[in-house]
Parts: structure tokens; C-alpha cells; sequence
């Protein structure tokens, strides 16, 4: 099952920090990765993934480099920065309060796998 664009557009920027978090990645290996590792839940398009990308860097939580060594073409590759990693850690605490709350206001149905 799909998840509601709305409902990802708050969790995204956490998604991207975590993903990145486990090495660099070009734009497109970044989507099929996030999709993969979410079991197919989770799918970001290049029309919502890049301008996340862009702001995450201007907030300085990302960097990139340009490769042109890979068959004549070049690739933009991100990487998370210190401050994306401090960002990502207390994002996740946020969300794992706000998985608490969930679950409390749902008398404890929401369960992980």
C-alpha cells in the first residue's frame, strides 16, 4: 500500500537523511534505494525528490559533488553532513514519540513488523 503524498511529505526529508546515512548516492539510485528499502511503500519522484534534495543542501544537511567518470556521464552524488546526521538523530527521536502517541491514541493497534 501506497502511503498519501501528504502523509510522506513530512516524513521525506528523514527518509533521504536515513538513506544517505548508509553511503552517497546519485538521485536515482537514492529513489530506488528508498523504495527497495521500504518494501515498495515509500516512492519518491524526481518532481518531489530533487527540490528535497536542493532544500535539504541548502540547509546545509546534505552536500553533492558532480562524478563524470561513470560512461560519459555525469551524476550528482549527496551525502549526508554532520549537521544532517545531528538533524536525522532528533528527527528520529521525534518520530519514534510521535509512533508512542499513535499508539496509545489507537489503544495499542499499531504494531511493527
Amino acid at each position: 500500500m501506497k502511503i498519501e503524498t501528504e502523509l510522506l511529505k513530512g516524513a521525506a526529508p528523514v527518509v533521504v537523511l536515513e538513506v544517505l546515512s548508509r553511503g552517497q548516492m546519485y538521485g536515482y539510485e537514492l529513489s530506488k534505494a528508498i523504495e527497495q528499502r521500504s518494501g515498495e511503500v515509500l516512492t519518491l519522484g524526481k518532481g518531489t525528490l530533487y527540490p528535497l534534495l536542493y532544500n535539504l543542501e541548502a540547509k546545509k544537511l546534505v552536500t553533492s559533488q558532480w562524478d563524470f567518470k561513470t560512461a560519459n556521464r555525469k551524476r550528482k552524488y549527496y551525502s549526508i553532513t554532520s549537521k544532517g546526521k545531528e538533524y536525522l538523530a532528533k528527527q528520529k527521536e521525534q518520530i519514534k514519540n510521535l509512533y508512542t502517541g499513535l499508539d496509545l491514541v489507537f489503544g495499542g493497534a499499531i504494531r511493527l513488523a
